[in-house]
């Protein structure tokens, strides 16, 4: 990686919220950028208008999308809303949409924002932002360690 690539957008899609977070330019590190929410679980309109306001603001060429498998590998409800994201970002931005295991990074950023001592009413509103933050770092950690072993 030099440098040159686009940025990468990690994406952690739940049933009202979606956590957004976005590499650094040389794609080593991510960070939160906002949640978005929506008014109903089947209205993707305008949170596909705000993903692709964000994909020209940070100049994006790749979207990671949670992928959120059942604990046994298999795929449910959830994993297959998913799927149907990830064909709906493709068509409507042009961006490559990677799905990413996603398994834990929940409970990861819960278990975070409890260790920064972040009152449980509070929690809410950061940790979906968080969990895109876990998925995106685990993504831009696998690409480091591709690299790492093609040199």
């Amino acid at each position: 990686m030099n440098g040159i690539e686009k940025r990468i957008l990690g994406l952690d899609f739940g049933s009202k919220t979606m956590g957004v977070a976005v590499s650094d330019p040389l794609l080593l590190t991510a960070q939160g950028l906002e949640i978005i929410h929506r008014k109903s679980e089947n209205k993707l309109r305008r949170t596909l208008a705000r993903i692709e306001e964000l994909i020209v603001e940070y100049d994006i060429g790749t979207i990671v999308l949670g992928y959120p498998r059942n604990m046994n590998n298999t795929v449910g409800e959830r994993a297959e809303k998913s799927e149907a994201l990830k064909e709906a970002l493709e068509r409507r931005t042009g961006c490559r949409v990677v799905l990413w295991d996603e398994r834990l990074t929940s409970v990861l950023a819960n278990r975070t924002l409890m260790e920064e001592r972040v009152r449980r009413e509070n929690r809410g509103q950061y940790v979906d932002m968080l969990a895109a933050v876990f998925i995106l770092q685990g993504y831009l950690d696998y690409l480091k360690s591709e690299g790492a072993e093609k040199n």
